[in-house]
């Protein structure tokens, strides 16, 4: 098997992480290959000598049979860029906190990297959003992804911005707001649960557009089948407002058109048995935590 490997920062506490797992995967005949910019951070670290002869990569390409990342589900997102193109699956380490995306925990690396190899996981095809405009966006590019969600806010003001939406061309509503939150199923758990959007499940054919902090009383997230082309027009008391994808943040002018569709691409993201949807919003939103719940587990 040959792996990418990719993370953003080092801690001391991920020397452990990296280690069992360069034990775990010499096991089996696995070629590891560290992205190049990780490498260097790791190869400064005297107790990960043993790296210093691994090979790197740049770029992906077809040869890969799977990218881990080591980080939190923000590693991932910016992992995500790579796989623009190709049918890498992906899976994370989790050494961050909450861990949606990323979901092997630091001490069952061994047990994961065993079920990878005997293929006791299913592939999970998540939905990206793509960004297109009638400006060229500097730090956007046209081939960009986003897993999670594309988002329009205010910048440089303490007042809210006016988002004009269509949908398919029809205008369905002006939000006067912070922002404006485009997100597939994958993001439904981040940034728009935050703001009082939906639990979507992964498999879910839709999108969810969620106001943040809207000053329309009656504005509420919507969702929309996912076919549907998104445009925002965004208006403002300065010349800019922020475009995130992700991970991604860029400065835009608000003569821009920002259109919004679901990508012919779709991420394979690795799902451990025993580590689908269901277990991990249970997990990580403490649903099973109420003890009337015990019987059922």
């Amino acid at each position: 098997m040959r792996i990418a490997l990719f993370g953003s920062s080092f801690n001391t506490d991920d020397t452990t992480v990296i280690t069992t797992l360069f034990e775990r995967l010499s096991i089996y005949d696995t070629e590891v290959f560290i992205e190049t910019r990780y490498a260097k951070l790791l190869q400064q670290h005297q107790s990960l000598a043993f790296l210093k002869t691994t090979d790197t990569w740049t770029s992906l390409d077809d040869r890969f049979d799977l990218l881990i990342t080591i980080g939190g589900d923000g590693t991932m997102l910016r992992a995500i860029k790579h796989l623009s193109g190709f049918s890498i699956p992906v899976i994370g380490i989790n050494t961050g906190r909450l861990g949606f995306l990323a979901t092997i925990q630091k001490k069952l690396i061994n047990k994961a990297i065993d079920d990878l190899y005997a293929k006791r996981y299913s592939i999970s095809e998540r939905c990206v959003l793509e960004l297109k405009t009638d400006h060229s966006i500097k730090g956007i590019n046209s081939n960009d992804i986003a897993l999670n969600e594309i988002t329009v806010s205010r910048k440089d003001t303490t007042a809210m911005v006016k988002i004009e939406t269509f949908l398919d061309g029809d205008y369905l509503t002006s939000y006067w707001a912070d922002g404006l939150i485009v997100s597939t199923p994958t993001g439904s758990t981040g940034y728009s649960l935050s703001c009082g959007g939906p639990i979507v499940m992964p498999q879910s054919n839709n999108l969810v557009l969620t106001p943040i902090a809207p000053h329309n009383l009656n504005a509420r997230p919507l969702i929309i089948p996912d076919h549907i082309e998104i445009t925002l027009r965004v208006s403002s008391r300065t010349e800019q407002f922020l475009v995130s994808m992700d991970s991604t943040v860029v400065s835009v002018s608000t003569d821009t058109f920002l259109n919004i569709n679901k990508s012919s691409q779709t991420i394979k993201m690795v799902e451990l048995n025993n580590e689908g949807f269901l277990p991990t919003l249970r997990k990580k939103l403490l649903w099973g935590e109420d003890k009337r719940n015990l019987n059922n587990n």
